[in-house]
């Protein structure tokens, strides 16, 4: 099969891999249909060398149809339309039976890591190839799966149920928002676009997006109607938004997470990282935080911190909540409601493109160029 994999730094290249195949009877392999690139694959791109290895298959938002089923598996059948989540769940444990499928005991079986299993991050989450491919196979498929109901939605409408969408609707809901809070939002690519969505739909009073690429926050303006904030200096907007919010934010949403790409110098060492650089958005939002507010981390944070603000927290009663979404028990609420009409996923697309040109739709992505939100790769697809 062809998929999209990991060559190095910076360098993501569509090979022809071996096509995945059932391993254990509660597997099944599907044929993509779409999947798309995650702003936390940009970590890998720049820096997968301390979890990747070469022709290793990334991505983690993929759906499609199922092609095959093992022979333990009774809920999905061959042909169904499927979206898979980013999370691997079994299903059976007790983080799984208890809605922090994120954390599942049994999906991650790496000795190393206590975390549970995720598509395509390499040996850290599990060693599951991902879903930026024409196949894949989709381990505990029974839990691990949400069986599109028979419809004419579009890939483009339901493919974000596989982690923008219960992401940003599990920050909101993790938060603790309450109608009339009023909620900062740092970043507006995918994740922030729909944190500020459904900040807006739970009641917010104010949803303020920030960032510091303009096209984007002009989409957040017209996608949601929010305030927006510009900067080009990271040191002086923390201070410009509590004093816009006269005292700070009741929440506080970082959807950018750690915002640099080269590995950390430590004396003589370098440590070797997914993901290092600045904590300018803790440091955001230390300052722009109401006292008793609360801190929301849904960007990705994966290198211990040196200079975490943690006495701005402390001293001013600060609540700090975090983590990776448990996105699959909310697959079926998020897809009531695109069903329902009450919003439109599709509004974060800007660019849907051939699986064979994944390669230049990282670099697009990665440098936000022509304008760029979301990029939809398709297998197949001319």
């Amino acid at each position: 099969m062809r998929a999209v994999t990991w060559q190095g730094n910076e360098k993501m290249e569509v090979k022809t891999v071996p096509d995945p195949t059932i391993e254990e009877p509660t597997d099944m392999i599907i044929r993509i249909t779409a999947t798309a690139i995650c702003g936390s694959d940009l970590h890998l791109y720049h820096n997968g060398k301390p979890v990747m290895e070469e022709d290793y298959v990334v991505g983690h938002e993929p759906m499609g149809i199922v092609e095959e089923v093992g022979s333990a598996v009774t809920k999905v059948k061959k042909g169904d339309r499927v979206v898979i989540p980013f999370n691997i769940g079994c299903g059976e444990c007790h983080f799984c039976a208890h809605h922090m499928e994120s954390q599942c005991d049994n999906s991650n079986p790496n000795p190393m890591f206590d975390q549970g299993g995720l598509f395509g991050f390499g040996k850290m989450n599990g060693n599951h190839p991902g879903g930026q491919a024409e196949y894949l196979r989709v381990p505990f498929a029974d839990f691990t799966s949400f069986v599109v109901p028979e419809n004419n939605l579009p890939d483009e409408k339901v493919l974000f149920l596989s982690d923008v969408l219960p992401t940003a609707y599990w920050s909101v809901e993790h938060s603790g928002m309450k109608p009339g809070d009023t909620v900062i939002v740092l970043g507006s690519g995918p994740i922030g676009l729909f944190v500020q969505k459904f900040a807006k739909m739970k009641g917010a009073k104010r949803v303020i997006a920030v960032d510091n690429v303009d096209h984007r926050l002009q989409h957040a303006k017209k996608m949601n109607g929010v305030e927006t904030v510009y900067f080009s200096d990271v040191s002086q907007v923390g201070s410009e938004l509590y004093e816009m919010t006269k005292g700070g934010a009741e929440v506080v949403i970082d959807c950018v997470g750690m915002d640099g790409v080269t590995p950390i110098k430590e004396k003589t060492k370098e440590i070797l990282t997914p993901q290092s650089g600045s904590y300018s958005p803790i440091q955001t939002a230390s300052e722009a935080v109401k006292k008793f507010g609360t801190l929301m981390v849904t960007g990705v944070y994966m290198t211990p911190a040196t200079n975490f603000p943690f006495q701005d927290f402390f001293t001013r009663n600060v609540n700090i909540k975090m983590g990776q979404a448990p996105v699959i028990h909310l697959m079926p609420k998020i897809y009531d409601m695109i069903e329902k009409g009450e919003f439109d996923p599709s509004d974060i697309i800007t660019h849907t493109m051939p699986l064979e040109r994944a390669a230049e739709a990282y670099d697009i992505f990665d440098k936000k160029a022509d304008n760029n939100i979301k990029v939809v790769l398709k297998p197949g697809m001319s």
